[in-house]
């Protein structure tokens, strides 16, 4: 076992008298120093990793690991954090690893919660992020299973139900493969392209007295860094190619948190004097209110950055979401020569089809981005051929907006970036109604991305466990939400408060699944039907859930329903205050449904999700 601080990971909370989450649900000492059983190697494994949390809904089929991690870790790397669902167990720990790019443990009972849990891994693998998920089975043996119940949550090939959207999948059949397992899962999750794995664990097995002790090992040695670097002849013709472009654009699409990397990338972008561009579904990566990001980030290309593929000599895409799709508009091949800077091939197989349309590309990096951005900006740094440094030019006033009429997003985003004022905040989450435009980035953890798969429900898990990570940093965070989407995941809100995890949700309450109101029009037209009747089947009302009531059901302060433009300054700047005492806090804001033109056109011309 590693030598290391037994409470990584937790930190104070930000008001006086919040108690560390650490310090929370310490169990009486049991005086066990040596693992006796198999579950206690599994949980020492953990240990090994440093997963510093452990997400759970408690189960019958992993009762031996959870009595390891209590009583023969004390509770401590990794803690347990108690959910109330397990979609709500793994979205805490993709949300975890939006912040810290690195992943945390999830444990999901048998095949039932595996079930519940799926659609959380699927966000994680879309969004190509860790998440270490423990399941168990069993017991294998069918002799040793309980009448009816270990039956019917015994599966033969438990890892099928999500082996298409996880990196890798075991079941190990002993203590010694366990131990072997679980490390090997914490390597792969965090090896470029990242992604969801899941270990699944025969209760058998856990349950089992270790015959003998196990031989020791040196865990940091069987998971060596990976770390892709770019041959030295590619990064060569990319920056050539880039220094004699007359127009370069960079997408920017899934990079890490780290803030030199950041400044790497504003280096490089000042140095060609190339355009930038960066998207909703990813976490912030570039300043977007800088001279050289071409238009406010959005879900769908705007016109302004459609104009900057158009005009492109050379393009460069940083694992940019969807570069063929956002290519299609052209209806043919770019003008501009193409490098894609991108791992993500390695992650793509036959059954999700999330890696999207066939991009054009005339040079492929397979190699981190980071690396790939250090290696460029070295070469363009030495060559002594730098543009002029961009001109500064002021932000558009995204506060010029009329007071009255109904309450709209634009009035949500706006009054509340007023409210939180020079605080340094982290939005956790955004509804596909945002615009970039009412709230710039700065910095690597101003915006944290998207919930990676488009299923509802995950947005206040995965806003609960950025939080989690967020803690103690002096950071806010944020997680604003649609009603349908808060609805679903609301008890993750439960988690939030009982670990004293401050944060703030503002729900975007549109009383509908909007999106698909929109679609249902469309269809009408097409078939030249009543479009009066497309809200049927779609509206979130009579009666209207009491959403800031529902918050305070699982302990958080709530506010709302805040129907007015002019009571959100008075509620923001209450709740804002709650936050930094050190409570979780609901707004239920009502708002008028609607998107921005180009969004709206975009969503339309696609099969999409509900919002």
């Amino acid at each position: 076992m590693n030598k290391h601080d037994r409470d990584a990971g937790t930190n104070a909370g930000t008001a006086h008298n919040a108690p560390k989450t650490a310090a929370m649900e310490r169990p009486t000492a049991a005086g066990v120093n040596a693992p006796a059983f198999g579950s206690d190697v599994c949980a020492e494994a953990l240990r090994d990793l440093n997963v510093p949390y452990i997400a759970l809904n408690p189960g019958a089929s992993f009762r031996g690991l959870h009595d390891s991690i209590v009583n023969y870790l004390g509770n401590k790397t990794p803690q347990m954090l108690l959910c109330l669902h397990e979609e709500t167990a793994v979205a805490i720990a993709h949300g975890y690893a939006k912040v810290t790019d690195k992943a945390m443990a999830a444990a999901v009972h048998s095949n039932v919660g595996l079930m519940h849990a799926s659609m959380a891994m699927f966000n994680a693998w879309c969004d190509r992020l860790p998440v270490i998920v423990i399941g168990a089975t069993g017991p294998v043996d069918a002799a040793k299973r309980r009448p009816w119940i270990d039956w019917i949550h015994t599966a033969r090939d438990q890892g099928a139900l999500v082996r298409n959207y996880t990196k890798w999948d075991d079941q190990p059949a002993s203590p010694a493969a366990a131990r072997e397992s679980i490390l090997r899962a914490g390597w792969i999750a965090n090896t470029v392209p990242k992604g969801p794995v899941y270990v699944n664990l025969d209760a058998e097995m856990q349950e089992m007295k270790l015959p003998a002790e196990l031989p020791a090992i040196d865990p940091a040695r069987l998971m060596p860094k990976v770390e892709t670097g770019a041959p030295a002849e590619l990064l060569q013709q990319t920056a050539d190619m880039l220094m004699a472009a007359k127009h370069p654009l960079i997408l920017i699409g899934r990079v890490t948190r780290d803030t030199k990397a950041w400044d790497e990338r504003i280096a490089l972008a000042e140095a060609l004097g190339a355009k930038v561009a960066t998207s909703m579904h990813c976490g912030a990566g570039f300043p977007t209110d800088h001279p050289l990001h071409v238009e406010p980030p959005t879900t769908f290309n705007g016109p302004e950055l459609n104009k900057a593929i158009t005009e492109a000599d050379v393009i460069v895409s940083l694992d940019w979401v969807d570069l063929g799709g956002a290519m299609k508009f052209l209806g043919g091949p770019p003008k501009g020569k193409v490098i894609q800077v991108s791992m993500d091939h390695v992650a793509h197989n036959g059954w999700s089809m999330d890696y999207m349309a066939l991009p054009y590309a005339d040079v492929l990096i397979a190699a981190d981005i980071d690396v790939v951005v250090k290696g460029l900006l070295d070469i363009v740094s030495k060559s002594g051929k730098h543009k002029p440094a961009p001109a500064a030019t002021p932000a558009k006033p995204a506060t010029e907006y009329s007071m009255t009429g109904p309450l709209t997003s634009r009035h949500l985003g706006i009054e509340l970036k007023k409210a939180v004022g020079d605080r340094k905040t982290s939005l956790t989450h955004l509804p596909i109604s945002w615009n970039g435009e009412w709230w710039p980035f700065h910095h690597p953890l101003d915006y944290l991305g998207s919930d990676g798969g488009g299923g509802l429900g995950g947005g206040p898990g995965t806003s609960v466990g950025s939080a989690l990570a967020l803690k103690g940093s002096g950071r806010m965070p944020i997680a604003i939400c649609g009603d349908g989407d808060y609805l679903m995941g609301v008890t993750a809100v439960w988690t939030a408060a009982h670990y004293r995890i401050p944060m703030l949700f503002v729900i975007a309450n549109n009383s509908s699944f909007y999106n698909d109101e929109v679609h249902q029009e469309r269809v009408a037209r097409m078939r030249n039907r009543p479009i009066e009747n497309k809200w049927i089947g779609q509206r979130i009302s009579d009666p209207d859930p009491d959403l800031a009531g529902l918050g305070r059901a699982q302990g958080a302060r709530g506010f709302g329903p805040v129907k007015n433009i002019a009571d959100l300054p008075k509620v923001y700047a209450e709740a804002i205050a709650a936050v930094e005492a050190g409570e979780t806090v609901v707004i239920d804001v009502h708002i008028e449904p609607g998107y921005a033109p180009h969004m709206a056109a975009a969503m339309l011309s696609t099969k999409s999700d509900r919002s």
